[in-house]
Formats: C-alpha cells, sequence, structure tokens
C-alpha cells in the first residue's frame, strides 16, 4: 500500500521534498482492532505545526515515519463486534490507503446521511464542529451580533459564516483571497458583505464593510486580520481564536496585532480553543447542523483532489490558499 512520509522537516514554507510517498505493507488487525480501506482523507493547516519538531498540543510529525489526520474508509476486516465489516468509518489515520486501528477509536457513520461521504471530514466532522464551537461556545455568539469571519471560504470559515447567518446575525462578513471566493460568499453562501485582503489593507475593508463595530470575530488568519478585527470591534466584543494560517510559514515573529492593548479598554474577550476539548457537543452540532442540510438551508463546498500520491500537492495548495470549502484528497 501507499503511504506519505515526511521526509524532512520544513523551515518556511514546505516544499515537495518535504514529503517521501512510500510502499509499505497492508497491516493487520489485532484484537479489538479493525483494518479500514481509506476512501477521502482530510488536509489541514494544523498540520503545518505538526511537521516543526516543537512542544505543542499535538506531538510532532516524525521524520520517516507516514503522517496522519482525518479520514473516512470502509472496513475491509475487523476483530471487533462493535464495528462490522462493511461499515464505514471516521478515523485518524490518513496519508495512507490503509489502516488499522482499535475499534473504539473509529466512529461509525452513515452514508446516506450525507450528500457525500467526504462531508464527514468537513461539514459534518471536526471541520463543521469546530465553526459550531468557535462561534456558539468560545465567541458565544447571540441574535443580532455582527459577525466578522477571515478566511471565511475556507473550510472552518464557510461554516461559521452561514450558522450565525442560521442564528440570526445582523450582518455577517468575510474575508477571503480572490475575486471569485468573495463572489461565492456572497452569492453562495448569504454573507451580506466580503472583500479580497489582497487588494487594499484589511483594516480599511473591514470598516467600510462593518460601518456599526463588529461584534465577534472568528479568526483563522491572525497577523493583519486580526489586528484589524481588534480595531474594528465594539465594546464587549468577543474573538474566538481558531487559527493563524498567515504566520504558520513564518521563520521570524510577526509584529501584528499592534493594538493589542485597545483591548483592555474595549474590554474585548479573546480567547483561544481546541476543538478535541468539546467532542461533548457533537450530539446536538449534528442534530442541528445535519438539520440544516437536509433542508437544502446550508451549503458545503469541497475542493477535492485525486489520488494519495496528489496529497502533498494537496496540502501545499492548502497553505497557498487554493481551495474554497473543505480540502480533501480521493485516495482511490
Amino acid at each position: 500500500m501507499k503511504e506519505i512520509r515526511l521526509a524532512a522537516r520544513p523551515v518556511g514554507w514546505p516544499t515537495a521534498e518535504t514529503f517521501e510517498i512510500a510502499e509499505a505493507p497492508v497491516p493487520e488487525p489485532g484484537p479489538g482492532q479493525v483494518l479500514i480501506r481509506n476512501v477521502y482523507i482530510s488536509v489541514d493547516p494544523y498540520m503545518r505545526g505538526r511537521m516543526n519538531d516543537v512542544k505543542s498540543y499535538m506531538p510532532p510529525f516524525k521524520i520517516g515515519e507516514p503522517l496522519d489526520g482525518g479520514a473516512v474508509g470502509e472496513v475491509v476486516a475487523s476483530n471487533a463486534e462493535s464495528v462490522p465489516v462493511g461499515a464505514y468509518v471516521v478515523h485518524a489515520l490518513g496519508w495512507r490507503e490503509f489502516a488499522v486501528v482499535d475499534a473504539a477509536r473509529a466512529r461509525v457513520v452513515d452514508p446516506a446521511a450525507a450528500p457525500t461521504l467526504s462531508a464527514y471530514l468537513g461539514l459534518l466532522g471536526m471541520t463543521g464542529l469546530t465553526a459550531y464551537v468557535g462561534l456558539l461556545d468560545i465567541a458565544q455568539f447571540r441574535e443580532g451580533d455582527t459577525v466578522f469571519v477571515s478566511g471565511a471560504a475556507g473550510a472552518v470559515g464557510s461554516v461559521v459564516g452561514q450558522i450565525a447567518r442560521l442564528r440570526g446575525a445582523k450582518r455577517v462578513i468575510g474575508s477571503a483571497g480572490s475575486a471569485e471566493k468573495v463572489r461565492h460568499l456572497t452569492a453562495d453562501l448569504g454573507f451580506d458583505a466580503a472583500f479580497d485582503y489582497k487588494q487594499a489593507p484589511v483594516r480599511e475593508q473591514l470598516k467600510a464593510a462593518a460601518p456599526d463595530g463588529v461584534d465577534v470575530y472568528f479568526d483563522n488568519v491572525g497577523g493583519d486580520h486580526l489586528e484589524a478585527a481588534i480595531s474594528t470591534m465594539n465594546k464587549y466584543g468577543r474573538i474566538a481564536m481558531c487559527g493563524a494560517i498567515a504566520q504558520y510559514n513564518d521563520v521570524t515573529a510577526p509584529s501584528a496585532p499592534r493594538n493589542l492593548a485597545s483591548t483592555i479598554g474595549k474590554e474585548i474577550n479573546l480567547r483561544g480553543f481546541l476543538v478535541g476539548n468539546h467532542s461533548h457537543r457533537m450530539p446536538e452540532f449534528i442534530a442541528e447542523v445535519g438539520g440544516w442540510l437536509r433542508e437544502g438551508r446550508l451549503t458545503a463546498r469541497e475542493t477535492v483532489v485525486d489520488g494519495l500520491e496528489n496529497a502533498p500537492e494537496a496540502f501545499l495548495g492548502l497553505l497557498r490558499g487554493e481551495n474554497t470549502g473543505k480540502m480533501v484528497v480521493k485516495v482511490g
């Protein structure tokens, strides 16, 4: 079977040489384990941090060993009654064609309950849960809030904006990196306003889009976006710190936000979070978001790359902002 290994730790931006495509024997499941043929794997921004040999909330990838991450696939051999052969499961050993996992770590899903099987890695998976928890629990969204989402055409951001709209936001604003993504946000996802951050300073464009200020900022980008949001936020604003993709490949410390001290006078609540600590919210999330999806009130866009061997390029494309919605790789 094929698997993607970390060949070298990148300094700055990863390259094709960061990865190695290797052959390995198909593993055999032990007691209480299942063998899964992966159908889709997820590529996500947080994986860039795991390529560095630094202490973080998740262990770093090891050189010469396969990467891992979210995946969904079919069980082809089972030594566990709770997860039979033929079941489809979500698990955490992606970046390979076959994976052996403990049955307790495989979440059985219903392919018929989703528009695509890959939706369980995006809208109906940890990506969607990240948006749901970040907006409702961390940022404490309230009906009538004005919400700004950075990286709004990405996997998490696109869901955040739609949930805010469906929950009664006064105004939903998004930033993205191209005119086509801006059009997608307003025409397809129902954002009230959106702008291309490459065309003019973020602070200027955000102030124009939010003349009455911002109550909630969902941060996927960091840097100048965070600085602009702080500048534009109303008193008692709330910021959910989800990611900082603008800084993941930097080799020097970022200079922004330079206005952090203004959060004191505005009494802004700025809080980071890890979705893995909020898995107890999955049932409520699936019930509400799954209902919106069945009713056609919520849109899930995916960027699908074919072939496991193309997973490294899919990841590099993700860092370059080439995806609209969730980036997934179809294994085979």
